[in-house]
């Protein structure tokens, strides 16, 4: 009876511990979803067009790209270097890049700082026709038809903004469309603090 006794005890004592180890199995998931959901809250309230660019202080990438279809002027790193500028990365399937477009086009009329533009994954009589209908901002456009300069440049997307100063190193990357805000209280600043 003893024997039956302790068989019985010890059966409880083993269901017990199995189900301990089920409950702290099943809480294993648990700890993870928490884990990616507080990683995930966290990206959410960071701001995409202040994301960090291993290029910032670094000479612009070497290259040299052909014309947009129609235009004149490519655009090579070469191009880059004895004055303070601006490139963007641009394409006419880029709905953000309609966004930014107009504020391009008031400071090439304006004539505030050179503006160089890489036409990124585009059909060549698509960039053409995007440039002819919204109007052309840039004083050279290399294509970048397979998307390789724009790997180069550290491209996240399109558009995507860079000051470059007069020695060819990149001083600033925008991420997302540049706007009113973005240009007069963090680019515009910052390329007349490097023209001096």
């Amino acid at each position: 009876m003893t024997a039956r006794l302790d068989t019985n005890v010890e059966e409880a004592s083993q269901n017990i511990r199995q189900a301990r180890r089920r409950r702290a199995l099943m809480l294993v998931p648990l700890g993870v979803f928490l884990i990616l959901a507080l990683a995930f809250g966290f990206g959410l309230t960071r701001d995409p067009s202040t994301v960090p660019s291993v290029l910032v202080g670094s000479p612009v990438p070497t290259f040299s790209l052909p014309p947009v279809q129609g235009r004149a002027l490519g655009l090579s790193s070469d191009d880059l270097k004895g004055e303070v500028a601006l490139v963007n990365i641009f394409a006419s399937w880029c709905t953000a890049c309609r966004v930014e477009h107009p504020l391009f086009m008031r400071l090439k009329a304006e004539d505030v700082v050179p503006i160089h533009g890489i036409n990124y994954k585009d059909a060549p009589a698509d960039a053409a026709a995007w440039l002819d209908e919204l109007g052309d901002p840039y004083m050279r456009t290399g294509t970048d038809r397979d998307g390789r300069v724009g790997i180069d440049w550290g491209v996240y997307g399109v558009p995507e903004t860079f000051i470059v100063d007069a020695q060819g190193i990149i001083r600033f990357k925008q991420i997302g469309p540049v706007t009113p805000e973005a240009w007069e209280q963090t680019m515009w600043p910052l390329i007349q603090e490097l023209r001096q």
